[in-house]
């Protein structure tokens, strides 16, 4: 399984033949090594409706053929744009082709900001927990600190976490350190980080702070093992 970092909260995932890729967000995104045209997906997770994580979802969608998969509001949405969806909600975990997807919560907003400046509930915001080739993989998504997480990983032996760092919108480095020790991942990269002016962070400091092998900063378009 080969997975990748592309800035802001980007995750490619090569895994059972598939290329996966969560949270698309390329076109106005600073931090992404990525060109729209040339993503190659089979399949698109979404953690919730907000712009810079949909992104770029229904462009890459379309000239793909790739399902989609999101909180059944975002999904049926999406769904009206011509795309293949796949809702699920908050608890739920289904077997795919590719592996199994089960959405944890988040505590953040979700919405779709559309260009009449009209704003579109998407449902619930969620985390995604995806296991192929025996392996877990959490992508928190945009998120507050929550107790619950100290059953994610109580309940999940996670291999490789996804933890957003950048403050204002989602946990700081502060929670983000607490989050890691509750959910016990193996190896923890921050993401959702100096995109914008409000969310500039110092991952570097951040990875430091993580017990010993556990901290690993990936820089766009870098790639790991599982």
């Amino acid at each position: 399984m080969k997975v990748s970092f592309h800035g802001h909260s980007i995750v490619q995932i090569e895994t059972n033949g598939k290329n996966i890729i969560i949270d698309p967000f390329i076109n106005g995104n600073g931090q992404t090594d990525l060109k729209v045209e040339d993503v190659k997906a089979d399949v698109i997770l979404l953690t919730h409706g907000h712009n810079d994580h949909v992104g770029d979802t229904v462009e890459i969608a379309k000239r793909n053929d790739s399902l989609v998969v999101a909180i059944a509001e975002l999904a049926t949405y999406l769904s009206w744009k011509g795309i293949k969806t796949h809702g699920m909600s908050i608890g739920g975990a289904y077997e795919f082709e590719f592996g199994k997807v089960k959405l944890t919560q988040a505590f953040h907003g979700s919405s779709y900001t559309e260009d009449n400046q009209n704003i579109v509930y998407t449902g619930m915001p969620a985390g995604i927990l995806l296991t192929a080739e025996d392996k877990t993989i959490y992508h928190a998504g945009d998120t507050a600190l929550f107790s619950d997480m100290k059953l994610i990983g109580e309940r999940n032996e996670i291999d490789l976490a996804f933890l957003p760092i950048g403050d204002n919108y989602t946990m700081g480095p502060e929670d983000a350190l607490t989050a890691a020790e509750w959910i016990r991942a193996k190896k923890v990269v921050p993401i959702h980080y100096n995109t914008f002016p409000v969310i500039q962070q110092n991952p570097e400091d951040f990875v430091s702070k993580l017990p010993d092998g556990v901290g690993l900063l990936l820089k766009p378009g870098e790639t790991i093992e599982l």
